[in-house]
């Protein structure tokens, strides 16, 4: 049940999907309590000298299923960090890794800082001391606990936290994998900055390519032509709005912490950010109206709303005026088990978050294979394959007589580079995973949503690991 401020405790509120789901399963209770529970906890604070003279901060590391190793999940930089709510992060990631079949258990971590408060040097130390409490506990490696950016964070501190570690473990290999996110010129990946806005776009272009389930809510099928609101202009957010943007739909609202705007016929994206760096702010928007409350931009009248800023967002309280087809949630725990109760008897569609926002953590896997190979995704066959298709070509011209002009060559041939193997892996897996789900969903009436249907997924993979293991019979 939602509070009297219509927040729930964010792990109770994962815990209650869960619940749900694990219902409709066969597994032993002791097993279902065990994939439920987070495994390890660690709290712990730490002094830092600022302007303003000496801090503790507070931060955690929650390893919430060792099913797999490592764990992996991001770190959160944020003032209202808290225990609750990495513990419910954590729990995500392990069921958002089993959903997309990313061999790693769930893991999460929190420093309680408002980074905006902070110098770039404060935050290098914030972030470098974080990583050594980590690594005194054991709870940092490539085969360990593998973190990644999440809110607040990003590939600069992924660079100090891989720094950090190679530091404490000299000729250590394989220590770039202790960390992923990292800038491409510290051993990351391309793509994987863009990677959870762009996997929101593949997750959606899937869902939308279901002619039944699109009739199903009044819609056709396809995301051309598609109204659609984005709550949160961060990296998630800007990217989901932008590709589907360019895939023809049409972005009319949009919002962040300073206010939202509208515009039924359409805003440009990269032309509102524009004018946010410019202005402050993406209020007054030429041609746009400016809303009242930043929170009215979840009710606007919608195909698709996209809330991509942070849990809690959808309540019991609010969603009985929100009026989309379909919540497509690009943030973590959007929105609450009331919320979605109320949502489904307005035959309203939501894709989970631990499908359609597991865009990061299918590059983070793909960035982490690339460290333990020491190989650039495309190094040793992109040639190969473009001289083949070179010589295919011109078996081609001698057979039809056509001569192929050198543009179309090059654009047929090219063999493929990272960012090509990275952008075609993670739309192999949205792909994949939305199949999985639906197929779920569709084959037994007792299952009301695709959420309960991606947590069916998640604990059936979980407990036969378990069981593997010999863990549980």
């Amino acid at each position: 049940m939602d509070t009297a401020h219509g927040h729930p405790k964010f792990f109770d509120n994962v815990s209650r999907y869960f619940d749900r789901a694990a219902a409709l399963t066969d597994h032993p209770k002791g097993l279902l309590e065990q994939i439920k529970v987070c495994n390890s906890v660690y709290s712990f604070q730490f002094p830092i000298r600022t302007s303003r003279g000496m801090e503790v901060i507070s931060g955690w590391r929650v390893q919430h299923s060792h099913h797999k190793l490592p764990v992996k999940g991001g770190i959160r930089f944020s003032e209202d960090a808290n225990e609750d709510e990495v513990k419910a992060l954590a729990a995500l990631m392990t069921y958002k890794c089993a959903v997309m079949d990313v061999p790693f258990g769930g893991a999460k971590g929190g420093v309680q800082i408002d980074p905006k408060k902070y110098t770039v040097e404060e935050l290098e130390r914030i972030t470098r001391r974080y990583t050594t409490e980590l690594i005194k506990k054991n709870f940092i490696g490539p085969g360990i606990d593998v973190p990644a950016p999440d809110y607040g964070t990003g590939a600069r501190e992924m660079s100090w936290i891989a720094d950090t570690y190679g530091t404490f473990h000299p000729g250590q290999i394989d220590a770039l994998a202790c960390v992923t996110g990292k800038p491409v010129s510290q051993g990351g990946v391309r793509g994987r900055f863009e990677a959870t806005g762009r996997g929101v776009f593949y997750g959606l272009l899937e869902a939308c390519s279901h002619e039944d389930d699109m009739k199903k809510i009044g819609l056709s099928k396809g995301l051309a032509g598609k109204s659609v609101v984005v709550q949160g202009l961060g990296n998630v957010g800007y990217h989901a709005a932008l590709y589907c943007q360019q895939h023809g739909a049409v972005i009319t609202g949009l919002a962040e912490y300073e206010g939202a705007i509208f515009n039924e016929k359409g805003l440009d994206v990269d032309a509102v950010v524009k004018h946010r760096k410019e202005a402050g702010s993406i209020l007054n928007f030429p041609g746009a109206v400016n809303l009242a409350d930043r929170a009215d931009a979840l009710e606007l009248e919608c195909d698709i709303l996209i809330p991509a800023a942070l849990e809690n967002q959808i309540t019991g309280e609010n969603a009985p005026r929100i009026r989309a087809k379909i919540v497509a949630e690009a943030a973590n725990g959007p929105t609450t088990a009331s919320a979605e109760d109320i949502l489904m008897t307005k035959n309203v569609m939501v894709i989970p978050d631990i499908y359609l926002n597991a865009g990061g953590v299918t590059v983070s896997y793909f960035e982490w294979l690339k460290n333990l190979s020491h190989v650039r995704f495309g190094r040793m066959g992109k040639r190969f394959e473009q001289t083949t298709n070179e010589n295919l070509l011109r078996l081609v011209e001698e057979s039809t007589g056509r001569k192929l002009t050198d543009g179309e060559i090059k654009t047929v041939a090219r063999g493929a580079d990272e960012i090509d193997l990275v952008n075609s892996g993670l739309q192999e897996t949205m792909i994949t995973g939305y199949q999985q789900i639906r197929e779920i969903w569709r084959s037994n009436d007792q299952i009301p949503n695709l959420r309960t249907a991606a947590f069916i997924n998640a604990i059936d993979k979980v407990a036969t690991c378990y069981g593997e293991l010999g863990i549980f019979p």
